[in-house]
């Protein structure tokens, strides 16, 4: 992956589930075309339970502010006892090349990297 256009096209593509943190993060992330996503509306356990039913890999983009690093490492740890796998790679690729710290964000800093 060279930029965020490819990075869109590799999360749609990928087809894994997205854990988001909320609605906004939801809406940023459907906003830019179709993917499977799972906010975190309802308790931890609830959500690692769907998740772990649904796949064996998973991808988490919470927020990289301290509590979107925190339900990063929860959510983790949680998915491996149950067997799901974190898919690291998109998380990494936004640390590494944006200066996004909210993924509700996302839209925003698209249409400002264009201009």
């Amino acid at each position: 992956m060279e930029d965020l256009e490819e990075w869109i096209e590799e999360i749609k593509e990928s087809g894994k589930l997205i854990i988001v943190e909320g609605q906004k993060d939801r809406k940023a992330l459907e906003g830019l075309g179709p993917m499977n996503i799972l906010s975190l509306k309802k308790p931890i356990y609830q959500v690692v339970e769907e998740a772990a039913s649904s796949g064996k890999e998973v991808i988490i983009l919470t927020d990289f502010d301290k509590k979107g690093k925190e339900l990063y490492g929860k959510l983790k740890k949680d998915l491996a006892k149950h067997g799901v796998k974190v898919d690291r790679h998109f998380r990494e690729f936004l640390q590494r090349n944006t200066k996004l710290s909210h993924i509700e964000g996302i839209k925003t800093y698209i249409s400002n990297q264009e201009n």
